[in-house]
């Protein structure tokens, strides 16, 4: 019988054109083939052998003849020795001398090629292999080496139990940095308060289904309706399905629907109603059991303001908003956030006493409008721009969100809050921020909201609020055909009412980058037509060699960005006419996401909505934001209320003259958008 070279020695491998190898006598076959009193790593197959009777297969070589070393490792996992075929790998004795070695089988069948011995969990090096020796099997000989050292190391524990929470192994499709998959929210659940009404019915039910209808939601992905209605679960899905056919962005499609309808709960009661909220409680654990939501939720506060505390209490109260372990609880909260300053502090303070602050989404669905996150990506992504984003080339900014519409059926939300504290407070001023800000560190949360919270810090107020700030309302006029009535004239409003539907105010930055340059901040309803637009108009050219004439219809450079309706961005500049004198007029060169895109934009609520579900930030200000956006309109709502009457502005119109006459004392005029 030979002798074992020394480890590390090269084995000699019979080459392929050789004699088959012989039959192991059947006495040999029989012990082989006898199973291991104790199950050991490696004993149930031999740990380089697929099969033992005849002729063992190690795992560095195919074919093995009764007489020939063993070709891949000098010793077998867990054998003594391998001379012949005396000692099957994969014996009892085998199997029993080294059960320790076999610890390491799992790290060993990771070897990639047959250069490395992939059984030999007992020897202290691997043999190389010869190329020329190499047989055709000896693949699959190392693929079974590795299935079974890694399931002996893992039994009792699963494999796919390993693969998924097992020691430091991560999908690469959940690797940050791939773009190739969008973001998938994991098991969740979303309770909305306040189902039954409009911001549900057009915009988060149909943004739900948008999301599943893209493959963004888990297929346990459960809904729950908070309201006063008397309805059962079918009534609600009923209604569910009836908004998601009249306001959906994509395509209805009856399997994603029906997946989404069995996780669709309905709770009838009021905010007061401990028993509703009980039943609420059953309902998301009976949601977990059911559905795999892992006891992750949202709720969605879309109520009145004067509701927040009250529902934030109750979820507290009822063991609701805190999170099981390892689970997660977040708030959402619709805008406004309070009236004044004195009451945003007071509602974050009850709201911070129920969810932490990293837990609070404030929604501001501006912020989930694609042109609006494009703003950084123009600024930042761009060298082009950043050079001149600053007072030395600036001349003024606008910032204009007009409506073509009056307050409808929100009488009773509107009247007292108006169009300052219910548009400028939170959209303008963010959007105001974000044209301001500088560069942050980095695309996160936190980098934000530092350079959001230094543009809103630095704003200073203009001296004279009486010259540079204007409210108004509007009367009856005529607008897409059609007469219209006044504010004062609409149902459930106050003939006395001085609550303010268009308002517009002059504010600075007072910083090194944008000292001196004003911002122009307008919103109203009932106004020439839809649109929001952030225009950063330009100086003009401090010398020109062209005469007046060539020159006098030519206006200043501006860059426009459209949020709504059409998004893209429009840069404004001056180009000859054609023809033999020399006369220079205004001419645009536009981008347009329909256009520059084949995928269409989501809607803002769809974005928002799956980055709660994410647990992303980035796009929701923080209390902070909120209370120093509150510390610049409060000064002025201060001001209007002991100072006259809203201007009166002829619906269809683009506002009151007032308007008008503020940027013409500044030498000014307001963009026709």
């Amino acid at each position: 019988m030979s002798k074992n070279p020394p480890e590390g020695t090269p084995t000699e491998t019979p080459a392929p054109d050789t004699a088959p190898a012989a039959s192991a006598p059947a006495g040999r076959r029989k012990k082989a083939a006898t199973p291991p009193a104790k199950k050991t790593a490696g004993a149930t197959k031999a740990t380089g052998a697929k099969k033992t009777a005849g002729a063992v297969k190690s795992a560095g070589a195919a074919k093995a003849t009764g007489a020939t070393k063993s070709a891949g490792a000098t010793k077998s996992a867990g054998a003594s020795k391998t001379a012949g075929a005396s000692k099957a790998a994969g014996s009892s004795k085998a199997a029993a001398s080294k059960a320790a070695g076999a610890k390491k089988a799992a790290g060993a069948a990771k070897s990639t090629g047959a250069t490395k011995a992939a059984g030999t969990a007992g020897a202290k090096k691997a043999a190389p292999v010869r190329a020329g020796a190499a047989a055709a099997g000896s693949s699959a000989a190392v693929a079974d080496v590795a299935v079974d050292a890694t399931a002996a190391d893992l039994a009792p524990q699963s494999l796919v139990e390993v693969l998924e929470h097992g020691d430091g192994w991560v999908n690469p499709l959940r690797d940050p940095q791939d773009r190739r998959l969008p973001k998938i929210a994991g098991p969740s659940g979303l309770v909305i308060f306040g189902v039954t009404g409009d911001l549900s019915r057009k915009k988060l039910m149909p943004a739900v289904y948008d999301l599943a209808n893209r493959g963004l939601l888990p297929p346990g992905f459960s809904l729950v309706g908070f309201a006063r209605r008397d309805w059962e679960d079918e009534d609600f899905a009923q209604i569910v399905h009836d908004s998601v056919r009249d306001h959906a962005r994509t395509e209805f499609r009856e399997e994603v629907w029906q997946q989404l309808a069995e996780g669709m709960r309905f709770i009838p009661g009021d905010f007061d109603d401990d028993q509703a909220f009980e039943q609420l409680r059953a309902a998301v654990d009976e949601l977990d059991k059911s559905r795999g939501t892992s006891g992750n939720y949202a709720f969605y506060l879309s109520v009145p303001p004067k509701f927040f505390p009250k529902v934030v209490k109750q979820l507290k109260k009822h063991g609701l908003a805190e999170a099981p372990a390892g689970s997660w609880r977040r708030g959402v909260i619709e805008k406004p956030f309070g009236r004044d300053l004195k009451s945003a502090r007071e509602l974050n303070r009850v709201v911070h006493e129920v969810f932490d602050p990293e837990q609070v989404f404030r929604i501001d669905h501006y912020l989930g409008k694609e042109t609006v996150q494009n703003i950084l990506a123009l600024r930042f992504a761009n060298q082009m721009y950043e050079p001149i984003w600053n007072r030395s080339y600036v001349d003024h900014v606008q910032i204009t969100m007009a409506e073509d519409i009056g307050i409808g059926g929100r009488a009773g939300y509107y009247d007292g809050i108006g169009s300052a504290r219910d548009v400028i407070q939170n959209h303008l001023l963010q959007l105001m921020a974000l044209t301001a800000m500088e560069e942050p560190i980095a695309f996160d949360a936190d980098s934000l909201l530092t350079e959001k919270l230094k543009v809103l810090k630095s704003v200073k107020l203009p001296e004279n609020l009486g010259e540079h700030t204007v409210r108004g309302q509007y009367a009856t006029g005529w607008q897409g055909g059609e007469k219209v009535q006044g504010y004062l004239d609409e149902d459930g409003i106050d003939p006395g009412s001085t609550t303010d539907t268009y308002a517009a105010v002059k504010l600075e930055v007072d910083n090194r980058r944008w000292a001196g340059v004003p911002f122009y901040l307008r919103t109203g309803k009932r106004l020439g037509r839809r649109v929001t637009e952030i225009a950063v108009v330009f100086q003009r050219a401090p010398h020109s060699p062209f005469d007046s004439t060539a020159t006098e219809e030519l206006g200043a450079n501006a860059i426009v960005i459209r949020v709504q309706p059409d998004e893209g961005m429009t840069v404004r500049f001056g180009s000859k006419v054609p023809g033999t004198s020399m006369e220079i007029r205004d001419v645009s060169m536009d981008f347009a996401y329909g256009e520059s895109f084949t995928e269409s934009s989501p809607e803002a609520y769809e974005r928002l909505i799956l980055d709660v579900l994410l647990g992303d930030a980035n796009l929701f200000p923080r209390h902070q934001e909120v209370e120093e956006s509150w510390k610049i309109l409060d000064p002025i709502e201060d001001y209007w209320d002991t100072h006259g009457k809203p201007a009166q502005y002829a619906s269809g119109t683009w506002g009151p003259g007032e308007a008008d006459e503020m940027l013409a004392r500044d030498g000014r005029s307001w963009r026709r958008p």
